[in-house]
């Protein structure tokens, strides 16, 4: 019973940021370049920036940013399937990606940037459309000059994990 009212929960929370969320689009390298990763963040949520194309794409959006922390909610779908009927992979590794990397860059001042330089992940369960919802909880370990490091798991609202993850990430100033 309580994953089911996890779940509802976590459907209302998505509804209320879409409301907040302008269209998939790309924020210009000025706008990036100027913002600290905190203030881009809090620019998306309130609509002022676009949200990235990647999650459109794939089904899955930001739900909420704190320092050091990202989380991204997802729905599996068939569409998503491998040949064995099952999510592929690579949805595993987008949101992951996801969480991580946003996690390392609320922590980057403005004119920092980051890429991932290794994305390390262990699928523990597979996914499938039967599974209605679920995110991707990215933490950040360690953020230096140069290097960054977090890690990501993706559970479902009955607290089942499907997958953990690990990040490094080359941390840069930002180039106009």
């Amino acid at each position: 019973m309580e994953g089911i009212d996890q779940c509802a929960r976590w459907l209302a929370e998505e509804e209320a940021v879409r409301a907040r969320l302008q269209p998939p689009g790309v924020a210009s390298a000025e706008q990036l370049a100027s913002h600290s990763g905190m203030e881009m963040f809090s620019a998306i949520f309130d609509g002022v920036l676009p949200q990235p194309p990647m999650g459109d794409t794939l089904g899955f959006i930001p739900i909420r940013m704190s320092s050091g922390e990202a989380v991204f909610q997802g729905r599996p779908q068939v569409r998503h399937y491998n040949p064995m009927g099952t999510v592929h992979g690579g949805w595993y590794a987008a949101i992951l990606d996801s969480a991580v990397g946003c996690a390392i860059h609320t922590k980057l001042p403005a004119g920092r940037a980051y890429t991932t330089l290794e994305l390390k992940v262990n699928m523990v369960r597979a996914l499938t459309a039967d599974v209605s919802v679920v995110r991707a909880e990215g933490k950040v370990i360690q953020v230096g000059r140069q290097v960054a490091i977090a890690e990501a798991r993706i559970v479902g609202p009955d607290g089942k994990l499907y997958a953990h993850a690990t990040t490094t990430c080359l941390v840069f100033d930002h180039r106009l």
